[in-house]
């Protein structure tokens, strides 16, 4: 056995240990099997994020910051700490009552791998860094993947700062309360912080993330690996007709903007029945009619469209079959166009091997939802891992994964990043300065 191989066979991660975190994350806003209420930068998320850091910031070997986009790292410091780091993490924040484990055992993984490679008291030559990424659901501030996008793109952040949430505050109110906890936690605890910083470089990026679909358990699989984030384009579709009284026009003589749309909603499901085999999925999401009045015929009818689809020509012909069947009249208005994200193929081997070097069966597999490595696959290499849902179900209470599947996708995870923080440097490798204070 090489060397390399001693080093992961001695990184072991602990089931009893990361499912007892996760449990008690899952008690800032709720509990398991209850769910939680967790949206981001509420005083149930600082306190989580403060709980977070206070776990390692006096450690030695350890540094913890926050960004200017309040996305909370904890760094373990490696041997050449000004090398790009080996990055890892999702996000803790929920919908407004989600489950215990969307996006928060993406951080507590992370967390795990730091505690393991402790336990087998391994220094590596790269830092290893768990980052703990702002607003992904996007459920009090929206758009979603604020934290993650910022990272990236530090000039997409002034756009954000803005955004207010349905009380009216804005995301730079709640922004700027974050840095004020964490820095009044940091000084009471006595932490040891790093400075932070936006873009700074990454060596490579790995996302574990539970399923939220039913694919991996329906094959009777423990793993996924995740070779891509499928591309979706969301449309507001508005027709138009006039408003009538309901008991006196006869039918001939309407122009009912409800029965128009109803024809068009109907077509173009049956499209993406008739497409299903190929992977399309389309969802007509919010509908609204005006009047509404219960006597009077619509004179307007709006109503959204998710399509998706890994191909960029399969939504490109949807597109073209939704402009086809449009009634006169009506409007069709994109409200976002993303492709598909393909992650790194060297990162996917990567995975892949390590799942079969623990003999751990894995599906390759394309994501139906974003994820935080949607926006990092565009800064660094950057790939994910998928453990099982429970009937596939997310985003709500009963949302589940058996434990020893969660163990098991950690625990590639951990054989993963250890093999990437012990890549030696190279002369494309950024210098970066990022100061213990």
């Amino acid at each position: 056995m090489s060397s390399a191989q001693d080093c992961r066979q001695a990184v072991q991660v602990d089931e009893r240990r990361l499912v007892q975190a996760l449990t008690d994350l899952a008690g800032f806003g709720g509990s398991v099997g209850d769910g939680v209420a967790r949206q981001t930068l509420t005083p149930q998320d600082l306190q989580a994020r403060t709980w977070l850091a206070a776990r390692f910031a006096r450690r030695p070997g350890y540094a913890v910051g926050i960004d200017e986009a309040a996305n909370l790292h904890i760094r373990r410091l490696g041997l050449d700490d000004g090398l790009p780091c080996v990055m890892t993490g999702s996000h803790v924040d929920t919908q407004p009552l989600g489950g215990w484990l969307d996006g928060a055992f993406g951080v507590m993984a992370g967390l795990e791998v730091l505690q393991a490679l402790d336990d087998a008291n391994l220094c590596t030559q790269r830092s290893v860094q768990v980052v703990a990424w702002t607003n992904e659901e996007g459920s009090r501030f929206a758009p979603g993947l604020m934290g993650s996008q910022s990272y990236v793109q530090p000039d997409a952040l002034a756009s954000f700062l803005g955004v207010q949430d349905a009380q009216g505050m804005r995301f730079e109110q709640a922004r700027d309360a974050a840095l004020a906890d964490f820095r009044h936690a940091a000084a009471i605890g006595g932490w040891t912080c790093f400075e932070a910083r936006l873009a700074q470089p990454v060596y490579a990026y790995l996302e574990a993330h539970i399923e939220q679909g039913p694919v991996l358990e329906r094959r009777g699989l423990p793993f996924g690996v995740v070779r891509a984030i499928q591309g979706v384009r969301w449309y507001q579709v508005t027709v138009e007709g006039r408003s009538a009284h309901a008991g006196t026009t006869p039918l001939e003589d309407r122009d009912d903007a409800q029965s128009k749309s109803i024809a068009l909603a109907h077509a173009l499901l049956r499209y993406a029945e008739e497409k299903r085999s190929l992977g399309l999925r389309v969802t007509i999401g919010r509908w609204t009619c005006e009047p509404g009045a219960i006597n009077t015929i619509a004179n307007r009818v709006g109503f959204t469209i998710d399509v998706r689809h890994p191909e960029s020509s399969e939504v490109s012909a949807f597109d073209g079959f939704l402009r086809e069947q449009l009634p006169p009249g009506g409007r069709i208005a994109v409200l976002q166009d993303k492709p598909t994200t393909r992650f790194d193929p060297e990162l996917i081997g990567l995975v892949r091997k390590a799942a079969q070097e623990r003999d751990i069966p894995a599906l390759d597999m394309v994501s139906g939802a974003f994820h935080d490595a949607m926006p990092l696959a565009g800064f660094t290499r950057t790939a994910m891992l998928f453990a099982p849902s429970i009937e596939g179900i997310s985003h709500h209470p009963e949302e589940n994964t058996a434990e020893a599947d969660l163990a098991a996708c950690t625990q590639v995870l951990a054989d993963c990043l250890l093999e990437l923080a012990q890549t030696a440097p190279s002369p494309a490798d950024p210098r970066r300065a990022s100061p213990v204070l």
